[in-house]
C-alpha cells in the first residue's frame, strides 16, 4: 500500500481523502437510519462488509423499513448495483493477478474508485488510484456505519441534518471534470433528463440504468482515445519549429 501511495500525487490523495470524509457522513447516516428505524444493530454492519454499496444499501433498507420483504429488498439492491457492470469493464486493466486479488478488487469497485482510476493518465497510476481509493473507502465506510448504528437513537432525523445530500454531492464533484467535452455534456444531460422523468414511475435503481440511454446522444466515436499525432518532420529540414499551443484539457469518458 505504501508503494501505491507514493505513485499518486498529493492532489489525488487529497481528493480521495475528501471523498472519504463525505462518505463517512453518509455511512454514519446509513447506520443511524437503519437502527433508528427498528433494524437490529448487526444488519447495517453486515451489509456494509459484504455488500459495500451505499446506494444499494440505502435502497434495500428503505424497502424493508417501508414494509417490503427481504426478496424485494435484495432485488432492489441488485438492480441498483447493475450500473457497476460497465464500470468493471472500464477498469478491468487494473484488476490483474490471481483470482483472489480480482475478487477483492470486484468487492472494492465503487463509483468513486472507478472515477479516480479513470482520471489517471497511465495504467500504473490507474491501478494505484483504484486500490488506494477502494481500500480507504472500505475502511472509512464500515467504521462510520458502526459509529452511526451505535448512535442511531441519538441522531434522530438524519435528513434534517442534510447528510443524505453528501453522497450525491460527492458524485457530482467527480463527474464535473468530465463535462469539458460537448458530446459528453450532451450525453450527461440526456441521461439526467431520462432518469428524472422516470423516477416517479419506476422502482429505485431502474431510472439510473435508463440514464445510459444518454449515450445515444454522445455521437459516434465518443469515449475513444484520440488518434496519435503524426511525427513532426526534422527541424533541420524545415527550420525552427513554431511554438505549439497547449493541449486542451480532456475529461473522463
Amino acid at each position: 500500500m505504501r508503494s501505491l501511495l507514493r505513485t499518486l500525487d498529493r492532489a489525488t490523495l487529497r481528493d480521495i481523502a475528501l471523498v472519504c470524509v463525505a462518505d463517512a457522513l453518509v455511512g454514519a447516516s446509513f447506520g443511524a437510519i437503519s437502527v433508528s428505524g427498528g433494524l437490529p444493530l448487526w444488519l447495517p454492519i453486515a451489509m456494509s462488509v459484504f455488500v459495500f454499496a451505499g446506494g444499494a444499501q440505502f435502497a434495500a433498507v428503505g424497502v424493508v423499513l417501508s414494509g417490503g420483504g427481504a426478496l424485494a429488498a435484495v432485488a432492489t439492491g441488485l438492480v441498483l448495483n447493475a450500473r457497476l457492470l460497465p464500470f468493471g469493464f472500464t477498469v478491468s486493466d487494473v484488476l490483474d493477478g490471481p483470482w483472489w486479488r480480482r475478487l477483492l478488487g470486484a468487492q472494492l469497485l465503487t463509483d468513486e474508485s472507478a472515477a479516480f482510476a479513470l482520471l489517471q493518465s497511465d495504467r500504473r497510476r490507474r491501478r494505484a488510484a483504484f486500490w488506494v481509493c477502494g481500500v480507504a473507502l472500505f475502511v472509512v465506510w464500515n467504521a462510520s456505519v458502526v459509529v452511526g448504528a451505535l448512535a442511531g437513537g441519538l441522531i434522530g432525523d438524519t435528513g434534517a441534518l442534510g447528510l443524505d445530500a453528501a453522497f450525491p454531492a460527492v458524485l457530482l464533484a467527480l463527474v464535473l471534470p468530465s463535462l469539458t467535452d460537448r458530446r459528453t455534456r450532451a450525453a450527461a444531460l440526456a441521461g439526467a433528463v431520462v432518469a428524472v422523468a422516470a423516477t416517479p414511475y419506476l422502482p429505485a435503481g431502474l431510472p439510473v440504468l435508463l440514464a445510459l440511454l444518454g449515450l445515444l446522444f454522445a455521437g459516434p466515436g465518443a469515449g475513444r482515445p484520440n488518434a496519435p499525432e503524426p511525427a513532426a518532420p526534422s527541424t533541420a529540414a524545415r527550420g525552427p519549429a513554431a511554438p505549439r499551443p497547449a493541449p486542451a484539457a480532456e475529461g473522463v469518458h
